[in-house]
């Protein structure tokens, strides 16, 4: 049998489907994998029902059904001020992350740097290293006052830029910490790429998962950074349907070209049905507009049954996440501390070390509060044995 030379040689399985695994075997209330854990809209679903009924079940166009690119146009448009070409713009893809790995693929050679904020989403690294490319990981900054949350460190990422620094990713609303681009970041980051060839990956899967009245500093609204960016976006997020795998990126004509390139030899087109329901659904404003005060909701309710344990806060604007320290409870490791809690406590949670390429351990832990309020109340009972 000829062996395989991994192309990943440091990476074994994650760790949100090792603490899933150890949820289960342990039948633990799983806060730890981000997916709801409440229904999607009905009507969304019936819409799908009526797209295979009435036979759209064929390939749709390569680029994404012509229709719901139409729609995504005026979405954008309508949220940033921005005209996006429908045509020549938007791809839609199987999933946010898909997008963010083609994106990469599209723009990186073999020796090219990219520039990332840790803790970070954990598919960065492995997309940038499986093209050749070298991860450069900037430590935000960890907040001693924790109702300030995390920030980015601009110094030491203006400092990390040389001749090889092919692009930067950036990530608000941000996994897993909740924090939230300002115009202040939106300025930096400006500044970082002035006068340079550097990329901008844009993720922003979590786009309308906003708390606390913030804006979302979506790069869309930013003509200048507009021009050398990849923005990608997840629809599974925005509609609670995570297993549908079904997201888009918004780039510039050239670069978009680039991206479809690669694009058509991996997916080519995406799930028919469930593209003809969003071109319909996504006209409706509510749902996505209201979305944020929605989650608003579980992160304050979660909070409140949180505020009886000896678990503390990190402020999280956005997302589906919270973020919570142990350390005035225990001098575990992350992943030691979450796996007792989960077989002890019936509680499962992501270490945040998990989301550093050096394993940083802050004593802090990952929780899912896009989950019903019965969940959410039975997991906070339990810790509060802690």
């Amino acid at each position: 049998m000829p062996a395989i030379i991994s192309k990943l040689p440091h990476v074994g399985t994650t760790i949100f489907t090792v603490m899933s695994s150890l949820a289960l075997e342990h039948k633990a209330i799983n806060l730890g994998q981000g997916f709801p854990d409440f229904p999607m809209s009905e009507a969304l679903v019936d819409l799908v029902n009526r797209a295979m009924r009435d036979g759209n079940n064929q390939y749709v166009h390569m680029n994404g059904l012509p229709a719901l690119r139409n729609a995504l146009s005026e979405k954008i448009t309508g949220l940033y001020g921005h005209p996006i070409n429908p045509d020549t713009d938007i791809t839609v893809t199987p999933g946010g992350t898909y997008a963010i790995y083609t994106a990469f693929t599209t723009i990186l050679q073999p020796g090219d740097e990219v520039i990332l904020f840790e803790p970070a989403y954990d598919s960065y690294i492995p997309n940038i290293e499986i093209n050749g490319a070298i991860p450069v990981p900037i430590p935000m900054k960890y907040p001693e006052d924790n109702s300030k949350g995390y920030t980015i460190d601009w110094d030491l990422a203006k400092s990390k830029v040389n001749a090889k620094t092919k692009a930067i990713i950036i990530n608000s609303p941000h996994n897993p910490t909740g924090a939230v681009l300002s115009t202040d970041d939106i300025e930096q980051l400006r500044q970082l790429v002035a006068g340079t060839d550097i990329f901008i990956i844009s993720d922003e899967v979590y786009e309308h998962l906003i708390f606390d009245e913030l804006p979302h500093q979506s790069i869309l609204r930013y003509p200048d950074l507009w021009e050398r960016s990849f923005v990608c976006f997840s629809f599974g997020k925005v509609y609670h349907c995570t297993g549908w795998k079904l997201g888009y990126c918004v780039a510039p004509a050239a670069l978009m070209g680039e991206f479809r390139k690669v694009h058509q030899f991996n997916c080519f087109t995406c799930n028919s049905p469930v593209q003809y329901a969003l071109a319909q659904f996504i006209q409706q404003k509510e749902p996505y507009l209201q979305l944020g005060r929605f989650l608003e909701k579980k992160r304050d309710y979660f909070a409140g049954l949180m505020a009886a344990t000896r678990l503390q806060p990190i402020a999280s604007h956005g997302s589906y996440f919270q973020l919570y320290s142990y350390r005035g409870i225990s001098d575990e490791p992350e992943k030691a501390f979450a796996q007792r809690l989960t077989r002890e406590f019936g509680v499962a949670t992501i270490p945040t070390a998990a989301f550093y390429s050096d394993g940083t351990d802050h004593r802090v832990l990952r929780f899912c509060f896009a989950k019903q309020e019965a969940t959410l109340e039975a997991a906070a009972k339990r810790l509060v044995a802690l």
